[in-house]
């Protein structure tokens, strides 16, 4: 379904000298190999452009087509078409999510396009929460992981591990690895999945888990998509907390920020979300960071005033219930 190593290298050497425009071949040819597909949805070709771009703006891959799913079975039957259709073909096909990949992953030069946030809420395949021994919630692949929070929080329920930035959709982290400041304690979120539902090269739709056909289970989890598309996950689940504590602290050192984040990660009570960065503070950071600081304290502000200096955040969370919050600010 995707390109070989030589045309992936090739590519990053377009990259290199400063981006990379493709154009589609004969659009004639593509509607009619596709034209005899019996879908739920439609496959659509005056968006072409917007599925030529993505988060890296890096490329610009112009498909021949975006297919819009409205079932798992329309996926598969295009998948498998184009499957069929062999080597000789110029098709490729490529699952895209919120569009969030850095150098067109989720793009298809000459194409098909897999609009996966079609799939979302499509007939049975809406987000459905679990409860019991081990709670979980089967979503589709391509909700968002905000959507997904919205419905568990309803059972008082949350995923155990996140991604910093949730209007990304399931199947796009977990075929990445899905990282955040619970991975240290729950590990990414490709750790946490009980069970896949997978669109194979071959256009056959498989389910797999950690006893079921496993090697194509561990093979699609964090496998950018060259094993298959993810259609739906079982996500586990834990009790959401009631309370958050959120906490952030700056640093002009570096040294002193790993020092502290490792001792943070390594101690037996510490806090339930840990997680470092490195930002440059361009347009002064206390103007939009001013609850990072006491008011009274002028001094511990002013060591942040320098435009233009490389600084690092500690960024952290403690989960805790309504009769502890008096004792929230010795503990923190």
């Amino acid at each position: 379904m995707k390109p070989s190593i030589v045309h992936c290298l090739k590519l990053l050497m377009l990259l290199a000298l400063g981006g990379v425009t493709m154009h589609v071949p004969d659009e004639d040819d593509v509607v009619a190999s596709l034209g005899a597909l019996r879908l739920d949805g439609h496959f659509s070709f005056d968006d072409a452009h917007a599925a030529a771009r993505d988060f890296g703006n890096r490329c610009s891959l112009l498909p021949a087509a975006v297919l819009h799913p409205g079932s798992v079975s329309d996926v598969a039957a295009t998948v498998r078409r184009v499957f069929q259709l062999g080597r000789s073909s110029p098709l490729t096909v490529a699952a895209r999510g919120h569009g969030h990949s850095l150098l067109g992953q989720s793009q298809a030069a000459g194409g098909i396009v897999v609009k996966m946030e079609s799939l979302a809420g499509a007939g049975n395949k809406a987000v459905r929460v679990h409860g019991g021994a081990s709670p979980h919630v089967d979503a589709p692949g391509g909700e968002l992981w905000i959507n997904v929070l919205h419905e568990t929080l309803k059972h008082g329920l949350a995923p155990r591990s996140w991604t910093d930035y949730l209007h990304l959709t399931v199947g796009g982290t977990l075929s990445n690895a899905g990282v955040s400041g619970q991975a240290f304690r729950h590990g990414p979120q490709v750790s946490n999945v009980n069970q896949l539902e997978i669109v194979t090269g071959r256009g056959e739709v498989v389910t797999c888990s950690h006893e079921e056909n496993s090697d194509l289970f561990y093979a699609a989890l964090g496998g950018l998509g060259q094993f298959g598309i993810i259609t739906r996950a079982r996500i586990a689940l834990e009790p959401a907390p009631k309370m958050v504590r959120w906490i952030r602290v700056l640093y002009s050192d570096f040294e002193t920020f790993t020092e502290d984040q490792e001792k943070l990660i390594a101690s037996e009570k510490t806090f339930d979300y840990i997680e470092g960065f490195v930002i440059i503070n361009r347009t002064g950071i206390l103007n939009n960071w001013r609850t990072s600081f006491k008011p009274q304290d002028p001094v511990q502000a002013s060591q942040f005033q320098s435009d233009g200096r490389v600084l690092y955040c500690l960024e952290l969370t403690m989960n805790f219930n309504h009769d502890e919050a008096d004792i929230m600010e010795q503990v923190s």
